[in-house]
């Protein structure tokens, strides 16, 4: 026997007053508080009420034991969950009770009820084909926060012909506690759901975040794509997420993470008909798994490229009321399908994806518009200079040879030959230098060291003072073959570019190259004292932006820093790739990312 103070009395208690105050619990009772403190630590809704099927059964010795969830209108049952049967038998008994005959007494009239042939009760229903034989019974309704929340219900009690009085006692004591751990399981589940909401908007705003620090000022669209792929496959656990862009009334697959089929990015399937369509017709997300979503999805869809699934989501990018596509997420990694929870969470990491991928391709589409500029900017150039300078001194050699052509004096005819001998020698000369600024042997023939510090000795000639230092592993001796030609033609222009742009807009006097060779990348560094400007300012040349695009397409870095006044550094880093070796494409920004 335990002695024990401050036990508030519970309805059917056992318990008595004993001498100088002290309460003691008999055996029964003690059993009911033991095996409600194992109820009361769980916090799991589930595990409580089979926690408390499995102590009625052991307190009263039923062979059954069964515990009724109310549904809404508390005039049913919503769940039905037993203990003693097994799997065989409830097969072929049939559909669970939903609150009939003795059932439904207890529902009507949530109150204690006890009875030795449960048969022979006026409201008995009686049992399925199957049903296990039942006597006696024993029924207690279960309370929530002052709510009935459902029953408990003993049958066939074992040791003896019915429940007794006692059994009654401690299963009410022990419904009590179920209902107080029923309560604590439910709210703490409320709160793990809301602690869960929570947990999954940070996740959300922390993925755009995420992208919105990493992109920074990248406006490179593949790259773009990638990271919101990688991104929001994560967010919401998916097994395949795909992001769809529309190309006219087409959608072209641009990016993806996940289980993917192999060459299905990069394909292209019909707009019409689609579930993207559909989506993107009324903005709103379309789950695959509803209506005539997968039959479209699979057969006029990327569905048909190899991509099976189980549930999904498709959900529309609009930015500023511009449709840019759609990302579709595939099955969830999770137990169960995507929940609304999963939806808020990629319609919402969808807006801000739409407005990267929409400022993207919008400065893509600035960028196409400024290289064609420029493209036609430097063919003008060239066509000038060959009409002024080459064209011209053609022009008057003709004349001054068909001049000399009409006089029959020997001394004028020999001094137009010699005119245009040296005339010819300028032009010849001028010819040679436009071709070399276009392609210069020395690159192809001896490689970029001989190229560069020839290009450094003809910068010279236009007045600016040039300190040149290359070193590389292929003419140091420490490798035997030379860099890929990409490499050697990408840093020779934006070192060409660089001291250009000193020489024509800088005013420079002096300039400093450097191209150094070192643990695998090729460092280029090109500073110059001239007048120096704001890189962000907008320009119409195309210098900076080739210089960049040169950078992007060789995997590399560049940098420009320049202020007004203070003269301008270009510095830029490339892994080394030689000649026979594939180039190493992993040291790109973005490449890490993911």
């Amino acid at each position: 026997m335990r002695a024990s103070t401050g036990y508030s009395r519970l309805p059917g208690s056992c318990e008595r007053p004993a001498p100088g105050g002290f309460v003691i619990m008999d055996s029964a009772t003690e059993a009911v508080l033991s095996v409600a403190r194992g109820v009361l630590e769980e916090l799991d809704l589930e595990v409580v009420l089979v926690r408390v099927l499995e102590a009625a059964r052991g307190l009263t010795g039923a062979r059954y034991a069964a515990l009724g969830v109310l549904d809404e209108s508390r005039r049913g049952l919503a769940r039905f969950l037993t203990l003693g049967v097994d799997e065989q038998t409830r097969g072929v008994i049939g559909p669970l009770p939903t609150g009939r005959g003795v059932l439904g007494e207890l529902i009507r009239n949530p109150r204690a009820l006890r009875i030795a042939d449960v048969g022979s009760h006026p409201f008995s229903y009686g049992f399925p084909v199957g049903h296990p034989p039942m006597g006696s019974f024993l029924g207690v309704p279960i309370v929530v926060g002052g709510e009935p929340y459902g029953n408990l219900y003993l049958t066939e009690k074992q040791d003896a012909a019915q429940f007794s009085e006692a059994d009654e006692r401690s299963v009410m004591l022990l419904a009590d506690f179920a209902g107080l751990a029923i309560d604590h399981a439910q709210r703490y589940s409320g709160s793990e759901a809301q602690r869960r909401r929570l947990e999954q908007t940070n996740q959300a705003l922390d993925a755009t975040i995420q992208i919105a620090r990493a992109l920074g000022g990248e406006t490179n669209l593949q790259a773009i794509l990638e990271m919101v792929a990688k991104r929001g496959r994560a967010l919401v656990s998916a097994r395949v997420l795909i992001i769809e862009l529309l190309d006219g009334d087409r959608l072209r697959l641009a990016a993806g993470a996940g289980e993917l089929p192999a060459g299905v990015v990069g394909q292209n399937v019909s707009l019409a008909n689609t579930v993207a369509s559909a989506a993107l017709r009324g903005g709103q997300t379309q789950r695959l798994s509803e209506g005539l979503n997968r039959a479209r999805f699979e057969l006029l869809g990327i569905g048909h490229l190899g991509l099976s699934f189980e549930d999904g989501l498709v959900v529309p990018l609009v930015f500023r009321d511009r449709s840019c596509g759609v990302l579709v997420a595939l099955d969830h990694r999770g137990e169960g399908d995507f929940t609304v929870e999963h939806q808020r969470l990629l319609e919402a990491f969808a807006a801000s994806a739409a407005t990267a991928v929409a400022t993207a391709q919008s400065a893509a589409g600035e960028r196409l518009g400024q290289r064609i500029a420029a493209t036609e900017a430097e063919r003008t150039r060239w066509a000038r200079e060959l009409h002024d300078e080459t064209l011209q001194a053609l022009g008057t050699l003709r004349l001054v040879l068909s001049g000399a052509r009409r006089s029959d004096d020997p001394a004028v005819m020999a001094g137009a030959v010699d005119q245009a001998v040296e005339q010819l020698e300028v032009d010849i000369t001028s010819l040679r230098a436009l071709i070399t600024e276009l392609r210069p042997a020395a690159l192809d023939q001896l490689g970029l060291e001989p190229a560069l510090l020839a290009l450094a000795d003809r910068v010279r000639r236009a007045g600016l003072e040039v300190d040149c230092r290359v070193e590389l592993a292929d003419v140091g001796g420490r490798a035997g073959e030379r860099l890929v030609d990409e490499l050697e033609v990408g840093v020779y222009r934006i070192v060409q570019e660089a001291l250009g742009n000193a020489v024509k807009h800088g005013a420079a006097a002096h300039a400093r190259v450097r191209v150094l060779e070192r643990d695998d990348r090729v460092s280029v560094i090109v500073s110059d004292d001239g007048c120096g400007f704001q890189p962000s300012a907008p320009t119409a040349g195309f210098g900076l932006m080739g210089m960049r695009e040169r950078s992007d397409l060789l995997g590399g870095r560049l940098s420009v820093d320049s202020t007004p006044g203070q003269g301008t550094t270009v510095s830029a880093s490339f892994a080394v790739a030689r000649r026979g070796r594939v180039p190493d494409r992993s040291a790109s920004p973005l490449a890490s990312e993911g």
